[in-house]
């Protein structure tokens, strides 16, 4: 029986009693439907994991023990920093999943001029905490024990001065492919665009920053595929990925 983990964003350590919060309370006991005695894996994002038990756990507590630390180190080599257009519901919902399945290693979520989606004051501060609560989700599920960050969203304007190492940026325009790339020393920053891809402006904007436009084959893939096919084929490459 695969033994549950969950992110717990507090400190931790060896022989420790935590009390769990409402939402991460109800997490446990109704999503994961765990009880008293029941086994499970901690980590609070500062690398490594805990062997942890469940203590007490009904509608007016739960808490756990810590036990064990376990030095266990998930990381891609590779540092990949996402750019990522902003677009709707789900679809970013499972690029920002996927993404963090695969490695990457910080995602900034970004306002172009084909952005469909609008998020001013209260409603963009909520999708920011939304998309950190799938980031948490899809640790607990892949194992990763250093949690990626999701920053503030911003304009690609804004954002493109920020970027470092390799600069790639997805284009179906381009000519060029990964291979052709060499090996980058240091870290990745990877562009990827929303529903209806970049402005023509908006791609000049990214080869004036040094990003290198670069194409994933014949086929126009969606926004969602486009970013995680091309994660998969940087960590295939140059991170950790086994093929």
């Amino acid at each position: 029986m695969r033994i549950s983990r969950l992110y717990l964003p507090v400190p931790l350590a060896s022989g420790a009693d935590v009390v769990l919060d409402g939402e991460r309370a109800h997490y446990l006991r109704t999503v994961l439907r765990l009880k008293r005695g029941f086994d499970l894996t901690v980590f609070n994002g500062e690398g490594g994991e805990f062997a942890a038990r469940i203590g007490v756990c009904h509608r007016e507590a739960v808490s756990l023990t810590v036990g064990e630390h376990r030095p266990d180190d998930r990381e891609s080599r590779l540092d990949v920093r996402l750019g990522l257009g902003i677009s709707r519901g789900e679809r970013m919902d499972l690029a920002i999943q996927k993404a963090v399945e695969l490695g990457v290693g910080a995602i900034t979520p970004l306002f172009t001029e084909r952005c469909v989606v609008q998020l001013d004051g209260e409603r963009k501060a909520q999708r920011l905490e939304h998309w950190r609560r799938v980031v948490w989700a899809a640790c607990e599920q892949s194992g990763r024990n250093r949690v990626p960050e999701v920053l503030d969203p911003r304009s690609l304007e804004a954002w493109l001065p920020e970027a470092a190492g390799l600069r790639i940026c997805l284009d179906p325009h381009a000519v060029h492919g990964l291979r052709e790339l060499a090996p980058p020393v240091g870290s990745v920053t990877l562009l990827s665009g929303p529903e209806g891809g970049f402005s023509d402006a908006e791609r000049d904007m990214a080869v004036a920053a040094a990003f290198v436009p670069i194409r994933l084959g014949p086929r126009v893939l969606r926004t969602e595929t486009a970013a995680l096919a091309a994660l998969a084929a940087i960590q295939t490459l140059w991170g950790d990925m086994a093929v």
